[in-house]
């Protein structure tokens, strides 16, 4: 699984190009979007479901209340 890069770390290639974070977080929030009108909302709900069983089976119990946690104190 690819990491997280922080908003700083951008090559200059990058930097040239147009490739920001903000360039990466609007793609990926337009196909994220492309893909619950696909899925419908039955469909939607099943996916987060799934995403949650394997943080669950990856990262324990704990890790996923961890995230909840954040996600009702509206951190990304």
């Amino acid at each position: 699984m690819a990491e997280k890069r922080k908003k700083e770390e951008v090559s200059e290639e990058e930097k040239e190009k147009g490739y920001t974070y903000e360039f990466y977080h609007e793609i990926g929030k337009k196909g994220g979007e492309e893909r619950k009108s696909e899925l419908g909302h039955e469909g939607y709900v099943e996916l987060g479901h799934k995403g949650g069983e394997t943080v669950k089976k990856r990262h324990g119990h704990e890790s996923l209340e961890e995230v909840q946690r954040e996600h009702e104190e509206g951190k990304p």
